[in-house]
């Protein structure tokens, strides 16, 4: 019954309309990835051992001399509140100074947590090598940890954080887009269909020629009116086309979910599934002498194992049929997801299944 409802809800979204802004994206107009290197203090002695992180210990007695403090021995710095952290953030388009941005941070050393601790000042920096933003502040950790001498318990990652609006833009990447003579549309997934579907949607609203498909996944659009080019934009995103899709089968063998996308079609195939079910008992007994008689007492496992054939039952899969009759089909042997997974790739090898099988 999952199964089959997973596959119709997919039959369903493959045929719905969606805005072109859902499906695509405009070129040029990207997030940039920013990496910094930094401290994390005020730990509850879950820090660094500065004695396994001779990086953490030099980056925490330079910070140290450039407010001031200097002349300390390896013996004064045996703190175990600090940590050494990678933050990482996204740089989205269009972003002005003093703008705020979310961060991540991750522990680069031996700390146990950084549950607590406050991100000292970190400049962020491009691919180029120049500063874009600079984070500090309190840090959040989702995850925790706890131990005692003889147990420990560990949910989550607590050498992960984040600061929500935690960095400040600090320059602009330049991009003079009210210059821009055309512009491209770039589907994230790349479709001839899709493409030139999305094609006419523009040329039908916007007028003929104003769009042109130039690949499976570029649309190259020339704007009407070059003065507004931000309404010409958003009139061209709220367009809604039918995206097309390719005959694709996703199973997540982990949880047992399987997808299966409209456009999938197999030959005429008969499927029986059937198999063996293995029980084996192991049952605990004692062995004791009698009183007053020499002897000792012995442990005697006792084994049982039993097996149990389960009866194959043959269903016919008719060939060239709909989303709705394959379910049915699948789902009258009366199947599990694993046994059902277990078909596909059996049909997918047969090469009677005509469609991409992804296995995640």
């Amino acid at each position: 019954m999952l199964l089959l409802m997973i596959a119709c809800l997919t039959a369903v979204a493959a045929q719905a309309d969606v805005r072109i802004k859902d499906i695509a994206f405009f070129e040029g107009m990207r997030e940039n990835q920013l990496v910094g290197y930094g401290l994390v203090v005020g730990l509850n002695g879950t820090g660094d051992t500065l004695r396994n992180s001779p990086f953490t210990e030099q980056s925490l007695e330079g910070m140290l001399q450039r407010l001031g403090v200097g002349n300390l021995s390896e013996e004064d710095m045996r703190t175990s509140n600090t940590a050494a952290v990678m933050v990482t953030a996204m740089l989205p388009p269009f972003a002005r100074r003093g703008n705020t941005i979310d961060v991540v941070v991750s522990s680069l050393g031996d700390a146990d947590s950084l549950r607590g601790g406050t991100l000292i000042v970190t400049p962020l920096s491009g691919a180029d090598g120049e500063v874009y933003a600079v984070a500090q502040g309190p840090i959040a950790v989702a995850g925790y940890a706890a131990q005692g001498i003889n147990a420990s318990i560990v949910e989550g990652v607590p050498t992960v954080a984040r600061i929500e609006n935690g960095a400040t833009v600090e320059n602009e990447i330049a991009f003079a887009f009210d210059s821009l003579d055309s512009v491209r549309i770039s589907l994230r997934v790349p479709d001839f269909t899709t493409a030139q579907r999305v094609e006419e949607a523009i040329n039908g609203a916007l007028g003929a020629n104003t769009a042109r498909a130039l690949d499976a996944t570029t649309i190259e659009v020339n704007p009407y009116e070059k003065g507004d080019l931000p309404g010409f934009m958003a009139a061209i995103e709220g367009l809604r086309v039918t995206p097309d899709s390719m005959a694709r089968v996703v199973i997540d063998a982990r949880s047992g979910t399987i997808v299966i996308g409209q456009n999938v079609r197999i030959d005429r195939v008969a499927v029986s599934q059937g198999g063996l079910t293995v029980t084996v008992r192991e049952d605990i007994e004692v062995s004791q002498p009698e009183p007053f008689s020499i002897g000792e007492t012995v442990v005697v496992p006792q084994t049982s194992v039993a097996v149990e054939e389960r009866e194959a039952n043959f269903s016919i899969l008719e060939g060239d049929v709909s989303l709705q009759r394959l379910v049915d089909g699948l789902n009258a042997i009366g199947l599990g997801a694993t046994e059902t997974i277990s078909i596909l790739q059996a049909l997918k090898a047969a090469g009677a299944l005509h469609a991409d099988l992804e296995i995640i």
